[in-house]
């Protein structure tokens, strides 16, 4: 099945041209969308030139088969050619897979506890500390939310936003509904608890992508507040932000771990249309049936993409069926592996859509050409 590389080659070529256009250079808002475009463009274009190349050295190595003197040397050539031929086409198939929008753009991180009790708010604040280690690995900063400590030391709730170039691709795998299995402190007959805590993370983006007016959402102010109800702030500083109260699209966000009120304020909006953009994709991912690798269940033991078996030390993701006995270095932050596999799962599930619907593409042409011809 031939790769057509033209219309890779006309488009960064047109990308070029513009990018060098003054008039393009003027308008910073076009500028930066084009390079945005072109630099993704980009390793296919190169992949899909040298694929060029080898396809003019191949016609050329064939034309030689009809020489005896040289058919056996261009044999061996074309075998050659033909190899290197099957790897570029996979790069190109690669680098032009459909590329997440939001992969390079910051995150909000919002980690719940489920079923389980205290059980559940004591794994909870363990994954909040797995995922500030795992983005320190990777050179990114953490600014937090909103928290809310329970009287055993867990929290039922917390978030926070990840800065960084790439967060959102470091992170996206790990929404959904994280098992831990593994004895609680207080158990005194050793029998092994299942507990669960739910993780959202949300793409930032930008304002303008998500409408916003005031007249759609309340706020509130309120004492920032410690386990039980203690207060740890004599200032009405945390604020709720309720959007289309009382209507079947309500949302609720809450921050209090900023220093001031407008700092809270701020926060909360940035939350509230991040949960509003996702709300969005998810609806248009639902409408189109695309299969997602990425998804936030109820918190029901039974909904799981991850189980942390802690007698075992063991770390399965049931997504891809990927297993580890390092629970110590992926609680420790050590996620790249995982999100690797779960990327190249990803990759795998995109290539294998890609040439269903080439397949099919081509059934459809010939389909075409026989009623033309009948």
């Amino acid at each position: 099945m031939s790769l057509p590389l033209e219309p890779v080659l006309d488009e960064f070529d047109a990308l070029e041209a513009q990018l060098a256009d003054p008039v393009v250079l003027a308008d910073q808002a076009r500028y930066r969308t084009l390079m945005r475009r072109y630099g993704a463009l980009k390793p296919a274009a190169e992949a899909a030139r040298e694929l060029q190349r080898v396809r003019r050295e191949r016609a050329e190595a064939v034309a030689l088969l009809r020489d005896p003197e040289l058919a056996e040397t261009a044999q061996e050539e074309l075998a050659q050619l033909d190899e290197h031929a099957a790897a570029l086409a996979l790069t190109l198939q690669r680098a032009l897979l459909p590329r997440d929008p939001f992969d390079d753009d910051d995150v909000i991180v919002e980690v719940r506890a489920a079923a389980g009790g205290d059980e559940a708010s004591l794994f909870a604040t363990e994954i909040v500390a797995m995922y500030h280690r795992y983005a320190e690995t990777l050179g990114f900063t953490i600014e937090p939310l909103d928290s809310h400590a329970t009287e055993v030391g867990g929290v039922s709730k917390a978030s926070f936003e990840v800065h960084g170039r790439g967060a959102y691709r470091a992170f996206k795998y790990e929404s959904g509904v994280h098992r831990v299995q593994r004895v609680p402190v207080t158990e005194a007959q050793g029998r092994i608890h299942t507990s669960t805590v739910t993780v959202a993370v949300l793409p930032e983006g930008e304002d303008a992508e998500v409408a916003l007016s005031p007249a759609d959402y309340r706020v509130d102010v309120y004492r920032a507040s410690g386990p039980g109800g203690q207060s740890v702030n004599t200032t009405d500083s945390a604020v709720r932000i309720t959007y289309k109260p009382g209507t079947p699209e309500e949302l609720v966000v809450t921050c209090q771990d900023g220093k001031s009120q407008h700092k809270n304020k701020e926060k909360a909006l940035t939350v509230l249309r991040a949960r509003l953009l996702e709300r969005e994709r998810a609806r248009a991912q639902a409408e189109e049936r695309e299969a997602r690798l990425v998804q936030i269940g109820s918190g029901e033991r039974s909904e799981k993409i991850r189980t942390y078996n802690v007698p075992q030390s063991r770390v399965t993701d049931h997504r891809i069926g990927y297993t580890t006995h390092d629970l110590t270095g992926v609680l420790a932050g050590a996620l790249g592996p995982l999100t690797e596999a779960l990327a190249k799962a990803d990759e795998a599930r995109q290539l294998a859509q890609r040439g269903d619907d080439m397949l099919d593409e081509r059934a459809a042409e010939a389909r075409e050409a026989r009623r033309g011809a009948a």
